[in-house]
């Protein structure tokens, strides 16, 4: 059976370039320009992609780079922003301000390196996985429109008190927050994504439009996190892969990638 992890460490292009939106030393955005693009290129749609990890300083963004080659492939710009993390300068709020500061600046310091290349009518599309989801679907809601009109969580850690409580990664989110939901509640209503929307409410044209991707066989975050989700913000479009995985969501060689993440981010 081939490890489902290969994907983490599978060599892949680097970056085009690398800008800096903060003066920290995790505060960069790796850009990928599609190749195809001729100069002066024709403007393509943006998307943004967090990474995972568990928020934790071992997981970089490096291992997105299969992920961020197959996107530009189908013609899309794609930013790959860099941020604090637990075990290193993370911990909350510093990881999800500066999410929600790379998104914000991601635009305009693209167009600074490689003028011409985004669309400037069309917003972003905001992705991540894992951890990175949960990060996504928090900054994308607190920015929401028209910079960014779509998030995108594949198998996001969306729910913080059912991570503690199930302590996953081993406690990785108390890590995060600074303790558990009895010890330091108001840390987890500010780091919750849908705390500013109204659970059984339907979708609202002032947000982002949200959808979820998660595998019925995910090891790493229960499916059950998600279809909670789903079921208490009907707002949320929500898609559940049979026997999908973890990495499978992220991996560019998985029929998992091709059939439901492919068409969530790039609409071209």
């Amino acid at each position: 059976m081939p490890d489902p992890t290969d994907v983490l460490s599978r060599a892949a292009e680097p970056p085009d370039a690398v800008v800096r939106y903060a003066d920290h030393d995790d505060g960069v955005i790796d850009v990928f320009l599609p190749a195809s693009v001729g100069r002066p290129p024709t403007p393509c749609p943006l998307v943004v992609f967090v990474h995972g990890g568990f928020w934790r300083q071992e997981y970089n963004r490096k291992h997105v780079r299969p992920l961020a080659n197959a996107l530009i492939a189908r013609g899309v710009v794609v930013a790959v922003p860099e941020y604090r993390r637990t075990g290193g300068a993370g911990g909350w709020p510093q990881t999800g301000n500066d999410v929600e500061s790379a998104v914000s600046a991601a635009r305009q310091l693209i167009d600074d390196v490689a003028p011409g290349w985004i669309d400037p009518a069309a917003s972003a599309v905001l992705a991540g996985h894992s951890a990175g989801g949960h990060l996504a679907l928090w900054a994308g809601l607190r920015i929401g429109p028209p910079t960014v009109d779509a998030v995108v969580g594949l198998a996001p850690i969306a729910d913080l008190r059912f991570a503690a409580h199930e302590r996953l990664d081993g406690d990785a989110t108390t890590l995060l927050l600074g303790g558990g939901p009895d010890d330091v509640p108001d840390a987890y209503e500010a780091a919750d994504p849908f705390a500013g929307l109204a659970a059984h409410s339907p979708a609202d044209s002032r947000h982002p439009s949200l959808r979820v991707v998660h595998g019925t066989a995910d090891r790493q975050v229960p499916v059950t996190m998600s279809r909670a989700i789903a079921q208490r913000h009907p707002g949320v479009h929500y898609v559940e892969l049979d026997g999908v995985d973890h990495f499978a969501l992220i991996d560019p060689l998985s029929s998992a990638f091709a059939s439901a993440v492919l068409p969530a981010l790039v609409r071209v």
